[in-house]
């Protein structure tokens, strides 16, 4: 169980990384990627993403405090832990770490794609200005 759900997360976050270089580097590429999350921004998309981002984030506290628990009982004992305690300490550690780089990128990605809007309304704008002052002088 916890092999799937951290092939799942792995590949989470190598799609975000592979869309936050995407959009980082103007590409052709990078025009569809803005126009699917152009598409992804509109009608339900938003609200399926909250949904989902507030599932994750919960299940992120979750796994904290689980994580918590276990150093605090790991330190009661003396620091002296069975192997279970230490495997279990380690995966909700990568869990949590992962879920955590997953809900970031995501927040990188939704930055990084509203920027790349402004810059190309901008852009048009600037090019709309340039030449109304071409054809008034």
């Amino acid at each position: 169980m916890f092999i799937e759900m951290f092939q799942l997360l792995f590949t989470v976050v190598s799609v975000e990384a592979a869309l936050i270089i995407t959009l980082g580097f103007g590409t052709p590429v990078r025009r569809a990627v803005v126009k699917l999350l152009d598409l992804l921004k509109q009608g339900r998309g938003p609200l399926v993403t909250k949904t989902v981002a507030a599932t994750m984030l919960v299940l992120f506290g979750s796994v904290l405090f689980s994580t918590i628990q276990i150093n605090t009982r790991l330190s009661e004992s003396g620091g002296v832990a069975n192997s279970t305690d230490q495997v279990m300490f380690g995966n909700r550690l990568l869990e949590a770490f992962l879920m955590g780089t997953v809900l970031f990128l995501a927040m990188v990605i939704d930055r990084m794609h509203y920027y790349t809007r402004e810059l190309q309304i901008t852009r048009r704008n600037l090019e709309i200005a340039l030449k109304k002052s071409k054809t008034a002088a």
